[in-house]
This record gives C-alpha cells, sequence and structure tokens, in this order.
C-alpha cells in the first residue's frame, strides 16, 4: 500500500496546485520513486489512497504498467494512516503487505530494502517490521529519532520525548492481523504501532544506504545536492 492521500501541508506551496506524491526531487516524482522501488522488489499488485488532488494520481497511475493499480478512495473524508489502512485492508490479498509512505527519498546498494525486510519476516514473532535508519543517518530531518532499537531487534519509544537512536524510514511490512478494533474513523497508525510494542511483536531492520526526508521544500534541494555529489564522488 502507498499512502498518498495527506494535503502535503508541510510541502506548500509545491503543493498548492499538486499533490505531495507528485512533487519531483532529481527530476523524479515521489511517487514514481517509490513505484521504481515495489517494481524492482519484484511487487506487482498495489493500493493507492487518495483524497487531495486526487484526480492527479489516478491520471499518474493510469499510464502505470507494472502493476495491478486499485484506489482507495478518501475523498470523502481522509482517514488519517491508521484510517486509511482500515478502509484499504480489503482491497489488500496480500499478508503480510508493505505500507510506504510517499516522502522520502532512498539509496541503497545490494539487495532491495523491500526483498531485506521480507527476508528478515517472522510472522512467528511480528506483526510490524519497519525499516529504519541510524538518526545520524536521518538526512534533511527536524526530529530528534523515532525509536529505540534492542540487540534482538525490538523496537521501543518508553518514556518522555527525547532524542532517539533511530527513525523511521516511511517503509514498513505489516500483518493483517495487527489492523484490528480500529478506536475511530480517523486516527495514525501510530495506534498499531503501541500495540505491537507493548506485545514485543514491532521489529526493526536498518536500511543499508542513504535516505532523506523530503517531507518539506528545502529538503527537496539538499536532497538533489546531496545525490548530485555522490554521483560526482562515483565518477
Amino acid at each position: 500500500m502507498i499512502m498518498a492521500a495527506g494535503k502535503g501541508t508541510r510541502m506548500m506551496p509545491l503543493t498548492a496546485t499538486r499533490p505531495k506524491p507528485l512533487v519531483t526531487v532529481a527530476g523524479e516524482t515521489l511517487l514514481d520513486h517509490v513505484l521504481d522501488l515495489l517494481a524492482d522488489a519484484g511487487v506487482g499488485r498495489i493500493v493507492v489512497n487518495v483524497h487531495y488532488l486526487p484526480d492527479q494520481i489516478e491520471a499518474h497511475l493510469a499510464a502505470e504498467e507494472r502493476f495491478q493499480v486499485t484506489i482507495s478512495d478518501e475523498r470523502a473524508l481522509l482517514r488519517d494512516t491508521g484510517g486509511g489502512l482500515v478502509q484499504a485492508l480489503p482491497l489488500i490479498p496480500d499478508d503480510p503487505f508493505f505500507c510506504i509512505n510517499a516522502d522520502n527519498w532512498f539509496t541503497w546498494q545490494g539487495t532491495n530494502p523491500l526483498v531485506r525486510l521480507a527476508e528478515a519476516w517472522d510472522p512467528a514473532k511480528m506483526d510490524v517490521l519497519m525499516l529504519l535508519v541510524p538518526h545520524e543517518r536521518a538526512n534533511n530531518t527536524k526530529g530528534i529519532g523515532d525509536f529505540d532499537l534492542d540487540a534482538a531487534g525490538r523496537i521501543s519509544r518508553e518514556g518522555p520525548k527525547r532524542p532517539r537512536g533511530f527513525d523511521w524510514t516511511g517503509v514498513q511490512l505489516l500483518s493483517k492481523h495487527l489492523i484490528t478494533d480500529p478506536p475511530a474513523e480517523v486516527f495514525s497508525t501510530n495506534v498499531f504501532w503501541d500495540r505491537a510494542i507493548a506485545a514485543g511483536r514491532c521489529f526493526g531492520l536498518v536500511h543499508q544506504g542513504e535516505w532523506f526526508d523530503v517531507g518539506y521544500p528545502e529538503a527537496i534541494g539538499l536532497t538533489e545536492a546531496a545525490l548530485a555529489s555522490a554521483a560526482a564522488a562515483d565518477g
């Protein structure tokens, strides 16, 4: 599932006339960057939720030949990430399934990070497996770190807000068993994460590559400069 319904408020004014997934970095839309990642991993079916300027996203996907595309329509009500998952769940045939935000930029070497997540998945002990990046490699982030990660790979975030060692990349593998008992129509995926953390079933896998937060306008230029510098260094 690709989360593409948000209003992109942090990305204004770039999102005044286009949805955030269609903002470009280095000549490629954020949505296409995610689609390339999915296609490289061998994914063939995608569900995309829409709300803000939905016709643009649907038109963009209409030209996509690599996937069987299903739209989860949130035009009537923007349900936030958790509510969006609940609405889309009947449209998702696979268990577990990938869920990806369209406001991050990745590079990787070697194995595709989605393939790494699939290979690391253990249904006997996991309901969530997040792709994480060490905070010192969370390029452009304005946060202080999202999670702690223990030696066994379990995620935690107990206690007051404080600096933590790892940031979420916006990529996760989820069990459908977790997406139950919604507290409301509109709510955050944090509700499901907290349940999994409390049960000891929320795990993290460290990304092997670069990751960039591209959720606000200034981050676009910063990311493009870093990508150009890396390309020049590689010759």
